[in-house]
């Protein structure tokens, strides 16, 4: 799921103020962004690598790693590559940074949630 041309999409999760924070301010923009809630609608292992590359940022700098199913699936692991970890962000999506903003054919963590607003143009 790529934000078209004039698409914004969030990935969301309700339960996290940083990311309700964030869709407020789209929303305050007069933006209806595509909300996806990714805790159950994992973005697919491409879509996440896609985002990656967006963001300019390896995979686990986009991971949550106090999160319990890091430690539990062994992430931590160096010899790990890139698509066993986004293979694990897809398998455990709690992993995934959030909120995530896509907009203009780019991407931006909204932590805090002012940084979505440098894609936003």
């Amino acid at each position: 799921m790529s934000a078209g041309e004039n698409e914004v999409t969030i990935y969301h999760n309700p339960r996290c103020s940083k990311s309700r924070q964030t869709l407020a301010l789209l929303e305050e923009q007069g933006i209806k962004p595509t909300i996806v809630e990714y805790l159950k609608m994992p973005p697919a292992p491409e879509e996440i690598a896609s985002i990656l590359t967006l963001l300019g940022k390896e995979p686990r700098e986009l991971m949550r790693r106090k999160e319990a199913a890091y430690a539990e699936n062994s992430l931590e692991d160096a010899a790990l590559d890139n698509t066993a970890l986004i293979k694990a962000m897809h398998d455990n999506p709690v992993l995934i940074e959030r909120p995530i903003v896509l907009a203009n054919g780019k991407a931006a963590v909204g932590r805090p949630p002012e940084d979505v607003l440098k894609i936003l143009s």
